[in-house]
């Protein structure tokens, strides 16, 4: 069965949406976009990390029912769950830096896998639930630096904890679907995503915002692995793709139930040094220089394979990585300029679905 990525709103308008980890960047987003379609939207969340962050600049707690917690634990997790009887569950809650699973290992574990757990555990006491939607990564996968892109039934992984907990988070949610949910009537699928980009992201170890913040400072950007190629993409690609897979697994939970990458086209997949290059070009007298410290162990190489997205979601990306950056500069120029930000996410998603539309058609 094929069905089109494009995003369904009216599907969206009452609908009661779960979402864990809505303080992140990708959260944030994620909560502007379901808001902006009618969608009813409760957060579950520790606070955000960094001093400056999308979650607070565009005021996500305005929007949606935010609870400030942790998703290690599940008896508030759970409270939270039942007291909102969502229809669908989006959980993106984790601790998403390869660096920091280096220097917090056990932490990493206990928030990638029991909290996946835990959420799962919670899902399956709530009788309104028609639907998950677990966000792992594509570094979930064995990773032998292979020039083709992975397929969602290549191996799990990871070298480093980070990518070995996401693998471990995968394998907890197929283990939860077959042995419990499926048995409920819930859809429960999960999504390896590539290296998400845009607006509003100031976390640490990060590319893009490490760029920024030197830009800002007009000092060179301080680049650990120039030749490391990765699957660049705007935040609101991903997010595409989750919103069209949650649609289907409410409506034919057992048609949709799988894994799923969603990544750019092979010409997007480009390296650091590239991307740091094609930076400098939109900020005038910026400049980078390679990291001469020793750092933990990163891949070099990864894609992904989009063709069962395209083929049975009919999802396909919709911005070119050239366009993706000249938008994130853009957007953090109006943020410097002191504009408001909620209604630039606005503009971007209004323009993203458009785009999406003309697309396909």
């Amino acid at each position: 069965m094929v069905v089109s990525s494009l995003i369904n709103s009216e599907f969206w308008k009452g609908k009661k949406v779960f979402l864990t980890g809505h303080t992140g960047f990708k959260g944030s987003w994620l909560s502007i976009w379901l808001n902006l379609m009618g969608a009813v939207v409760k957060g579950y969340g520790l606070k955000p990390v960094t001093k400056t962050n999308l979650f607070t600049i565009a005021g996500i707690d305005c929007i949606v029912d935010s609870d400030i917690n942790d998703i290690r634990n599940y008896s508030a997790l759970c409270a939270s769950i039942l007291e909102f009887s969502p229809d669908i569950i989006f959980h993106m809650a984790a601790q998403p830096l390869v660096r920091t699973s280096y220097e917090r290992p056990l932490e990493t574990y206990q928030t990638n896998v029991i909290g996946t757990a835990n959420l799962l555990e919670a899902a399956r006491e709530c009788p309104s639930l028609k639907a998950v939607v677990n966000i792992t990564t594509d570094k979930c996968y064995e990773n032998n630096e292979w020039v083709w892109g992975y397929k969602e039934t290549d191996p799990m992984g990871g070298r480093d904890p980070y990518s070995c907990s996401k693998g471990c988070s995968e394998l907890v949610t197929a283990s939860y679907r077959e042995s419990f949910l499926k048995g409920a009537n819930i859809g429960v699928a999960t999504a390896r995503a590539g290296n998400v980009i845009g607006g509003g992201d100031w976390a640490k170890y990060r590319l893009i915002p490490d760029i920024l913040r030197a830009f800002e400072e007009s000092k060179p950007a301080v680049i650990r692995n120039p030749n490391a190629t990765r699957p660049w993409q705007h935040v609101l690609e991903p997010l595409s793709g989750y919103l069209c897979l949650a649609e289907q697994l409410y409506k034919n939970p057992g048609g949709f139930s799988e894994s799923w990458n969603f990544g750019p086209y092979d010409h997007d997949v480009r390296s650091v040094d590239w991307i740091m290059n094609h930076m400098i070009s939109l900020w005038p007298g910026a400049s980078w220089v390679p990291d001469q410290d020793d750092n933990p162990h990163e891949a070099m190489l990864l894609k992904l394979d989009i063709s069962k997205a395209a083929a049975f979601l009919g999802w396909k990306p919709t911005w070119s990585l050239n366009f993706t950056l000249k938008k994130i500069v853009n957007w953090h120029k109006c943020w410097v300029e002191g504009v408001d930000m909620r209604t630039i996410c606005i503009k971007e998603i209004n323009e993203f679905s458009k785009d999406n539309i003309n697309e396909k058609n």
